[in-house]
């Protein structure tokens, strides 16, 4: 049994339960153990999975949030600082499943967060398992 910790960018509460949701939903079928840490927002997320990641309590890590694309460049900033901090981790080793939605509405947001439509909550959830998989496969 595993333990994974999903790490929440809590800006959009009720996207974020049903993001949470599915991903737990995935990860405790799979017969693991699920914590959630929240942080401010999606540029706290890869610094708070770096850091869980050193204290060797956890195996695998779901990063999860949304970012809905507002009137300014922030959007952009965000976007892909939180995605590049996410990749450099996954580059390291760390089995991550990336569920910080981008998207240019709510309506997309809900469609992407509902466990029941396209459920990208418990997608970032079957991508971390497949990853810590794959560190298992090729562990020293």
């Amino acid at each position: 049994m595993a333990r994974i910790l999903i790490v929440e960018a809590r800006f959009y509460g009720s996207l974020n339960d049903m993001l949470i949701a599915g991903a737990r939903s995935v990860i405790e079928d799979a017969g693991h153990e699920v914590e959630v840490l929240t942080v401010p927002g999606a540029l706290e997320v890869p610094g708070a999975i770096a850091l869980a990641a050193e204290s060797g309590e956890y195996d695998a890590f779901v990063a999860i949030g949304v970012v809905i694309r507002g009137e300014t460049y922030h959007f952009e900033i965000v976007a892909g600082e939180s995605a590049r901090a996410i990749m450099a981790l996954t580059m390291d080793g760390i089995a991550i499943g990336n569920g910080i939605l981008t998207v240019e509405n709510e309506a997309q947001a809900l469609e992407r967060s509902d466990p029941t439509r396209k459920n990208k909550g418990g997608e970032a959830a079957t991508a971390a398992l497949a990853m810590l998989e794959l560190a298992h496969r090729f562990a020293r």
